[in-house]
């Protein structure tokens, strides 16, 4: 089986994954790409939220079957040519992460729903976010957003962070 993550090909051979696997679990166990996080396993606290053609999904619940031949972006794929995205310089300038296990899920979930709607609306962002955080950081996590998509959208530019390689 052959996947398309983050604009890489990865060749999987079936006799080392059920095509039944979860997602989550080709990503961190067999491709070792531990952005993305397990939370809970039943699709509820978005920990594991990835982008399937740009949409977000619930990687713990997508079994790998769902996914050939289709576009698959995770946390390590969201920064480009050594940039930030918008969405993770917001993310820093607005301090949004406490304990951070959310949030790459949390940004991916952005990163959709800033695709389809480019200037959402506070009700908007409360209705397309709904990963789950322990720290309760969704004020700053709308804040976020919005100077994510003035950015994006072209009304407000700050310096660029570089991204740290790891």
């Amino acid at each position: 089986m052959e996947l398309d993550i983050n604009g890489r090909r990865h060749e999987l051979r079936d006799d080392t994954v059920d095509p039944a696997m979860p997602l989550l679990w080709v990503l961190r166990d067999v491709l070792q790409m531990t952005g993305t996080k397990f939370g809970c396993g039943v699709a509820a606290c978005g920990a594991c939220t990835v982008r399937l053609d740009g949409e977000a999904v619930r990687s713990c619940m997508t079994p790998l079957s769902a996914v050939a031949g289709r576009q698959v972006q995770t946390i390590e794929g969201l920064a480009q040519d050594g940039r930030l995205h918008a969405l993770q310089r917001a993310w820093i300038e607005h301090q949004v992460p406490q304990c951070g296990y959310c949030q790459s899920g949390m940004l991916m979930a952005a990163a959709a729903l800033l695709q389809q709607q480019p200037d959402p609306s506070d009700a908007q962002i409360d209705a397309a976010i709904t990963n789950l955080c322990r720290c309760g950081t969704y004020p700053r996590v709308r804040q976020a957003i919005h100077a994510a998509a003035r950015e994006l959208n072209g009304t407000h530019r700050r310096p660029g962070l570089a991204a740290r390689s790891e």
